[in-house]
């Protein structure tokens, strides 16, 4: 049925194969936690049967279902059939339960895999209580490359915690010299600089735009103390950062509910969890997993910006809409916000709603509102029919940006549609074109400008070459049919007009069958 190996006890025992097979499809139909309960239903009736194991660990990672999770991992590893990454959820295991011994000995199973780099860090991070054994860890990280980075943070955050501030400073800036965009390292160590009661330190190290960061230096509270657990959570947390490459991963599932699993507290990598999960097709294990981020928390706003961003992905438009307004609406809310709430009102076609979004974004900072935020504005004005405002926009976002084809287009193209300065709209889009050659739609444009000045022959070599490379487009081929029309060509018309038709919709499509069937009507 599935193509893939029975449980060994599934023909003599109708239990296991019934929970096995309700579980593989649900397991192949998305249901991720409807797996999960079907897998420990099997795994219940089978408990050594590595089959089952290997599905029931697989999903329930995903799920986070740690209960299943650790009941897969002690058959698959008594079978000698654990995933490479198990190590890494015994080590979790171990830390979450304080249990010295079974923490060195994950550590020696991490050792023998691919993430053997981590285990210097590791080692002294499970040392931490004995600073002297902690550094002489750190020490052992030699000269790899990799294992040394990743030993020289945990140095610089020990320091911290040591009240060593002069020789942490003068480490973390030859690390973020090395790679200032480190968000992890920045965050971790400002969170260990507040406990230790210098928020002068911390804040120096929280800059830039990144949200996490952000979040972290406008709630910076009480900071975070250090321990075995923070430690190896973070290891973790910046190697899933490391892995975050927009891919869905399965390594990166597991790192990132490992480092949650042994510090609760960790909530930048939910945030890494949650993205993970979306592209994993888990949508609603991720919307779990932000929503443990409450309000109040450093991170909620950007746990609130990932929902919008998934519901929208699930297609739930009204729960974007109205987790992106409560956003918009809070005393907090920042240009994103704003800019976020009013890009979902256009889709929506609120376009009269957008244009107070967009406007409140722009007010909100007029220092940094960019020409991409004065574009939206202005193309949220034309589509509520008010051009002259909208003109104003655009003229706004081309003044900021005279080297950006799409603003050129879109104000050169306004001009057009609106009864503007035909020998102006032709310069913008002379201009745009120039700026990007293989633009079709540009291209469209630009003949569109030609032919209003009466340059039909001009114009009919760049419409054809924007039909050839886009077919389907509808205003290409209406263009071209109008083009064809004036040069006398009425059959090549009527097919460019036909080809237009099909993808047309109400006004415009009532349009161009008008002009199929009455010709051309003289503007």
């Amino acid at each position: 049925m599935f193509g893939a190996p029975m449980p060994a006890l599934a023909e003599s025992n109708p239990q296991v194969l019934s929970a096995y097979l309700r579980a593989r499809a649900a397991d192949s139909d998305g249901k991720v936690g409807m797996a999960a309960d079907g897998y420990a239903l099997a795994l219940m009736a089978a408990p050594d049967d590595a089959v089952i194991a290997i599905r029931a660990y697989r999903v329930a990672v995903s799920a986070g279902d740690f209960t299943l999770l650790n009941r897969a991992r002690s058959v698959l590893e008594r079978a000698d059939m654990a995933p490479g990454d198990a190590a890494i959820l015994a080590l979790a295991e171990a830390g979450l339960a304080g249990d010295a011994t079974a923490t060195q000995s994950a550590i020696e199973r991490v050792k023998t895999g691919a993430l053997s780099f981590l285990v210097p860090s590791f080692r002294a991070w499970a040392a931490f209580d004995n600073p002297k054994a902690a550094m002489a860890a750190l020490d052992a990280a030699g000269t790899n490359a990799i294992a040394r980075r990743y030993a020289q943070e945990s140095r610089a955050l020990m320091l911290i915690a040591a009240g060593k501030t002069a020789e942490a400073n003068d480490l973390l800036a030859v690390l973020l010299r090395a790679d200032g965009n480190q968000v992890d390292l920045r965050i971790t160590a400002a969170q260990l600089f507040a406990k230790a009661g210098q928020p002068d330190a911390a804040r120096l190290l929280l800059v830039g735009n990144d949200p996490s960061v952000v979040a972290v230096r406008n709630n910076l509270g009480a900071g975070r103390a250090a321990s075995t657990a923070l430690g190896i959570s973070y290891l973790l947390t910046r190697l899933a950062s490391d892995l975050n490459d927009g891919e869905a991963s399965r390594l990166l599932i597991v790192i990132a509910r490992a480092a949650l699993r042994i510090d609760p507290g960790n909530d930048r990598v939910r945030l890494l969890l949650a993205s993970a999960l979306a592209r994993d097709n888990a949508p609603d294990h991720a919307l779990t997993v932000l929503t443990a981020i409450a309000p109040g928390n450093a991170f909620y706003q950007v746990a609130e910006a990932e929902r919008v961003e998934l519901l929208h992905k699930s297609g739930d438009a009204s729960a974007a809409l109205a987790a992106a307004a409560a956003l918009a609406e809070a005393p907090s809310a920042t240009i994103s916000d704003f800019r976020r709430y009013a890009d979902l009102l256009i889709e929506a076609g609120r376009a009269e709603a957008a244009v107070g979004a967009y406007q409140r974004a722009i007010d909100r900072d007029r220092a940094a509102a960019d020409w991409v935020l004065y574009l939206q504005l202005g193309s949220a004005l034309d589509r509520a029919g008010k051009w002259p405002l909208a003109k104003t926009m655009l003229e706004k976002a081309v003044a900021l940006a005279p080297d950006e084809a799409v603003a050129l287009n879109y104000l050169g193209y306004g001009l057009l549609e609106h009864g503007g300065d035909l020998s102006v709209a032709g310069k913008l889009l002379e201009r745009a074109s120039m700026l990007r050659p293989q633009d079709l739609s540009i291209l469209d444009s630009l003949a569109w400008a030609y032919f209003l000045q009466g340059e039909t022959m001009r114009a009919l070599p760049l419409l054809e070459t924007a039909a050839k490379g886009e077919p389907a487009n509808s205003a290409i081929n209406e263009h071209l049919g109008d083009v064809y029309w004036k040069a006398g060509r009425r059959y090549e018309a009527r097919y460019a007009w036909q080809a237009a038709a099909l993808l047309a919709k109400d006004a415009d499509a009532d349009r161009i069958v008008a002009k199929i069937a009455n010709g051309l009507v003289a503007r």
